[in-house]
């Protein structure tokens, strides 16, 4: 069995696939790529299934060598990448011989980039039909470090793709589209102007949980609640003034209000914004059942 041998990893790399929807009743979050989109073209350039496994790489820094010839992709936020020294292609397909090194640099916009591999990462750990891994539970494999050996999997659909994408560059200035609720009401007339004229900033008290936005002033008493289900991209209003946009790694509940949730197409884009990103938000209109 092909094995990725780990020589040296950044501040955190970790195993994820697309996660575990589903089973946020009995108390597991969705968690997986925290960039799904990134993570999907890749696999896609390499030919992978859509619930292929690859590296979630914050900040770059990752070393690797494998034991047999692999075909990779890194996608997501752009990085220097060379093979053995030598400057290999961002976006597309790029063959690894047996034993040469794989190195990622730091990324010059955004916070993450995504190695895939064809045929899937298939390390210990699988847990409710997913490889990711939960940093908020511990749930699916150990978090990546120097001396991990990641074995490959055969999850192959078709042919590698002679095509490239482009890499995620998030901006400096990033509206998130919501759609308020459902604890809209706690919003007078004027906390909703403020949501749609202020801009908010990226705090770096922010992870794979979720990210927090200071600058929001918003007036209603921001007090705790009976326990709620949480969703992907919930706004949440705790009592430190701030509010937070939860990620693939959130609770599945919580105690304070949730006034609005983000678009899943946003979120890809916010997982890239470094701390001092300015953020604003788009009300869209609720729909209509």
């Amino acid at each position: 069995m092909t094995q990725l041998e780990i020589a040296r990893i950044g501040p955190l790399c970790l195993v994820q696939d697309l996660g575990r929807p589903g089973l946020a009743g009995q108390g597991v979050t969705t968690s997986g790529a925290v960039d799904r989109e990134s993570l999907i073209q890749g696999n896609r350039l390499l030919g992978n299934g859509s619930r292929a496994a690859g590296l979630e790489v914050l900040l770059g820094g990752l070393h690797l060598r494998p034991d047999a010839p692999v075909l990779v992709a890194v996608t997501g936020a752009w990085c220097p990448i060379t093979v053995d020294g030598a400057p290999a292609p961002f976006g597309t397909p790029v063959l690894v011989p047996v034993g040469a090194m794989l190195r990622l640099g730091t990324p010059r916009h955004g916070l993450r980039s995504y190695l895939t591999v064809r045929g899937s990462l298939t390390p210990p750990g699988f847990f409710g039909g997913s490889w990711s891994t939960d940093t908020s539970s511990g749930i699916g494999p150990a978090p990546v470090k120097a001396g991990t050996r990641l074995p490959l999997g055969d999850n192959v659909i078709g042919p590698p793709l002679v095509s490239a994408v482009p890499p995620a560059i998030p901006g400096t200035d990033v509206a998130l589209r919501v759609t308020l609720g459902p604890r809209a009401e706690s919003l007078s007339a004027a906390d909703r102007q403020v949501l749609t004229e202020s801009v908010g900033t990226v705090s770096s008290d922010s992870d794979r949980i979720g990210v927090r936005l200071t600058d929001f002033q918003l007036s209603f008493g921001r007090v705790g609640r009976p326990s709620e289900a949480i969703p992907l991209g919930a706004v949440q209003a705790p009592p430190s003034g701030e509010l937070i946009v939860f990620l693939a790694d959130h609770p599945t509940t919580g105690g304070y209000p949730v006034i609005g949730v983000v678009d899943a197409d946003d979120l890809d884009q916010l997982a890239q914004c470094a701390p001092g990103t300015r953020v604003r938000f788009a009300i869209r209109p609720a729909p209509v059942y």
